[in-house]
């Protein structure tokens, strides 16, 4: 009996330990971004060399932050003639210089705890357009999830993004990029993992332990 008990007690103790672990890494809880933090970010977009206008809305877009994660919701409509540039070289297509761009992307997302939520193909034009020209016709749609605002930074003013950003920029024709913070989300990965979790090991349980009581 003392043995059983140990036993289930080690069982939910690893599920706790596991999911505590995942917990802490995927939630922000360093809290919104400090004064300190939004000069240095700023300073770093300077010696990138952006442009005023994109630092003016960087300075604003951190100033505003609540220290909750985000999502990316992008479009993008990629050239069918994309420029000749070094690292893909010429008659590249713009699935090439796209995929240079986020072979430094993907690295620097998954590392903290950011990654693509949906990604899909346009099926049709758009349905419904109000008030803006020439955005009828896109390729692709896709939802890209930021741990927090630092985060985003931390990846965007490495000098490496700045280079491979070009080959983004090369490989559209027309981009919207627009973060928005959810006030309903329906799929969250720290429940998914969770409910995962729970029910794995309420089948371990009542397999290894309940049976023996």
């Amino acid at each position: 009996m003392k043995l059983k008990i140990n036993s289930r007690f080690i069982l939910w103790s690893i599920v706790l330990i596991i999911y505590t672990i995942f917990f802490c890494w995927y939630t922000n809880l360093k809290g919104p971004l400090s004064t300190e933090e939004i000069d240095y970010y700023v300073e770093r977009l300077i010696e990138n060399g952006s442009s005023p206008e994109n630092i003016k809305n960087a300075k604003k877009f951190l100033t505003e932050d609540k220290g909750k994660d985000f999502y990316m919701f992008n479009m993008m409509d990629f050239s069918d003639s994309p420029p000749d540039l070094p690292a893909t070289g010429s008659n590249a297509s713009a699935s090439d210089l796209m995929n240079h761009y986020m072979e430094y992307m993907f690295p620097e997302l998954l590392s903290r705890a950011c990654h693509p939520i949906f990604a899909g193909k346009m099926v049709f034009q758009a349905l419904d357009l109000t008030g803006i020209e020439n955005a009828e016709l896109w390729d692709q749609g896709a939802i890209m999830r930021y741990r927090s605002r630092r985060d985003m930074l931390e990846i965007s003013v490495n000098p490496i993004f700045s280079n491979r950003h070009d080959y983004k920029i090369g490989a559209l024709d027309k981009t919207i990029a627009a973060p928005v913070e959810a006030d309903i989300i329906l799929v969250d990965f720290r429940f998914l993992l969770a409910l995962i979790l729970f029910s794995v090991a309420s089948l371990i349980d009542l397999a290894l332990f309940r049976k023996r009581v």
